[in-house]
């Protein structure tokens, strides 16, 4: 089974591909003779029925024996480009976590590990549904959107991975919100599939446009109303808030905490690892499968933690500088959100390690005070403006 962007946010076109991972060319034409003859002749040829090579507008060959790219020709009997770094990390799975990287809306679920995914789909080779609820929460997505970028007809958010989840800090919660979440993540997975299975003409695309006008006030459109009472949309609603307020509770925030503070925690939170990391101690989401595999590439004697488990104590490492704008005003927020007095650009700007920082802070202060998001004091020094 094949799944890409259109499948998970539509309906699944139910497509197949032969998957010949980790076997040799030999090995295929000797155990499969008839499928290395299918690939030979309509992949690595590509010809057309009189047994020629297909060729392209400019005449150049189409099959992979021609492709310029030299992975593409030497593998010719793999589908696509192996994803190397995931195969090993799925095994052992029955289940793995997926989005498609550019979509309208941001949502996450759980994909059989016998299905294969496309290259536009962003895998978390990992199977707690704890991850998936703090995935779908409103603090990850609202962090996603601010920093991925924009894309497509529809200038739909991309979900990038180096930008989206890789610096995304996940809450260090204890045995008993972490059981909750999960919980919550495994009702939420359960509940679409089943209203989808239920509504062959259902999407996920309309059972979110659904869900955010409702959320929004939007008057519904006639589609969107139908939408919302067969699916139960209510539900939905409330399964989505069930796992925000759980999520806010891991992270020690207020149920009425505003979206810039809930980003300005996390970066806080994000500039607090770092730091941690820098010192060789660790938080690890998969400790079983990532600690065999790097862990050697920490310093010896260095602390190593289950993120599942209780919080360390705060970090007083600078943490690094980062060169992206967007990060740096988190940052910023992030450190004047959690300092109970306010701060001084030298304050700030001592926090971290780097190049330029004092001038980016004293320009990034000007620019925050100009939009009204933070106040300077008769001392010089700032706050971080909180919604009444």
């Amino acid at each position: 089974p094949y799944r890409n962007g259109r499948d998970l946010t539509g309906r699944s076109r139910g497509a197949l591909v032969i998957d010949l991972f980790g076997l040799t060319a030999e090995t295929v034409r000797e155990r499969y003779p008839e499928v290395y003859q299918h690939l030979a002749w309509a992949v690595r040829y590509d010809n057309d029925a009189s047994g020629q090579p297909r060729t392209d507008a400019r005449g150049n060959r189409t099959g992979r024996e021609w492709n310029p790219r030299k992975v593409y020709r030497e593998n010719w009997w793999i589908f696509g480009e192996p994803r190397s770094e995931l195969r090993p990390a799925l095994e052992g799975l029955e289940r793995y976590i997926a989005t498609v990287e550019t979509a309208k809306h941001r949502v996450f679920q759980f994909l059989d590990t016998e299905v294969m995914p496309d290259n536009m789909l962003v895998i978390v080779a990992a199977d707690d549904a704890a991850l998936l609820a703090t995935l779908s929460s409103s603090a990850h997505t609202s962090w996603a959107l601010r920093a991925g970028g924009w894309l497509g007809v529809g200038n739909d958010p991309r979900y990038t991975k180096s930008r989206c989840f890789d610096p995304f800090p996940f809450p260090a919660w204890t045995d008993a919100q972490r059981a909750a979440l999960a919980a919550a993540g495994e009702q939420l997975d359960a509940f679409r599939k089943a209203r989808l299975a239920e509504h062959p003409d259902l999407t996920l695309t309309r059972l979110y446009n659904a869900l955010e006008a409702h959320r929004t006030g939007r008057v519904f459109t006639e589609d969107e109303a139908a939408d919302f009472a067969r699916a139960s949309g209510l539900v939905l609603a409330e399964l989505h808030g069930e796992i925000d307020a759980l999520t806010r509770e891991a992270y020690g925030l207020t149920g009425d905490a505003t979206e810039d503070e809930v980003l300005a925690s996390l970066a806080a939170l994000n500039a607090e690892r770092a730091a941690k990391e820098a010192r060789g101690e660790m938080a690890w989401l998969r400790p079983a499968y990532q600690v065999p595999r790097y862990g050697r590439a920490i310093t010896a004697g260095a602390k190593t933690a289950d993120l599942l488990g209780s919080d360390a104590p705060a970090a007083t490492a600078k943490a690094p500088w980062p060169r992206d704008t967007r990060t740096q005003i988190l940052l910023l927020k992030g450190a004047l959100a959690e300092s109970p007095s306010p701060l001084a650009v030298e304050g700030l700007a001592a926090r971290f390690k780097g190049r330029g920082v004092a001038p980016d802070v004293q320009r990034l202060m000007g620019v925050l005070q100009r939009d009204g998001q933070v106040r300077r004091t008769p001392q010089g020094e700032y706050a971080l403006l909180r919604a009444a």
